[in-house]
């Protein structure tokens, strides 16, 4: 059941989620560009004009550390000040009445919290940027701490325990947070409905979830502006505005 952005759309989307008891969204940059965050991937998106740092030169290199902690506090990422729209508000209803049960994320900006989702319903596969941690001890360290030092010094020092610390997201070159994926998994198998949001499916191995849903026999829907590779298989999809799609359709 294919549908473009149009009322029957609408209609059946309506439908999917009347008939379904465990919904999960699976979101992606898409849905935090409505709250004017730049995606990365796309032409002109952030890495077309900031070339991404990898862990290993994050490590080895203190100029490297330095680059990236410049890049986090003049905001070039465009996080800081975004807030929640309408995309994430209607998520957050969905969660809040018990019909959806967890929302796993490709985004670091921790808008899905903010909105309202209980931090324990939000699976981040990516990390979150709002706060950092040693990559040793693991202890989290909050930005605002770590900003007055950089203003100060021009740097970030190491943890106490010696450990580097670093923005707590999954940067190219590292692997994967085994527990997220873990739960992403188990969230996944259990769903009747499984609906991505913003997400071009492209990047793994996050992307294989919708997969995963979709051959235990949940339903898929992909409400994404542009096509996705797992357009043929979903039961739907909307090429049209995450927010006024999801407004039209209270819990």
């Amino acid at each position: 059941m294919h549908a473009s952005s149009t009322d029957t759309a609408i209609d059946s989307l309506r439908e999917l989620f009347a008939a379904s008891q465990r919904i999960v969204f699976f979101t992606g940059a898409g849905i935090s560009t409505e709250s004017g965050i730049p995606d990365f991937r796309s032409p002109g998106g952030l890495w077309s004009r900031m070339k991404p740092i990898y862990l290993q030169e994050f490590i080895a290199s203190p100029e490297v550390r330095r680059e990236a902690w410049r890049r986090r506090f003049d905001n070039r990422d465009g996080w800081v000040g975004a807030q929640p729209n309408q995309g994430h508000a209607a998520v957050a209803e969905w969660i809040r009445c018990g019909r959806a049960t967890a929302v796993i994320t490709q985004n670091v900006d921790n808008l899905h919290q903010v909105s309202g989702v209980p931090e324990a319903q939000v699976i981040e596969l990516h990390g979150n940027a709002t706060y950092a941690k040693c990559l040793t001890c693991h202890q989290r360290v909050e930005l605002a701490v770590l900003e007055q030092e950089f203003k100060a010094t021009g740097d970030v020092g190491p943890c106490n325990c010696g450990g580097i610390i670093k923005s707590a997201t999954i940067s190219f070159g590292q692997s994967m947070p085994e527990l997220p994926m873990r739960r992403a998994q188990q969230e996944t198998l259990r769903s009747d409905l499984f609906v991505v949001l913003g997400s071009s499916l492209t990047v793994m191995p996050a992307a294989e979830f919708p997969h995963i849903a979709h051959r235990n026999g949940a339903r898929l829907v992909i409400v994404n502006r542009e096509p996705t590779p797992l357009d043929e298989i979903a039961d739907l999809v909307i090429h049209d505005s995450i927010g006024a799609v999801l407004g039209t359709i209270p819990p």
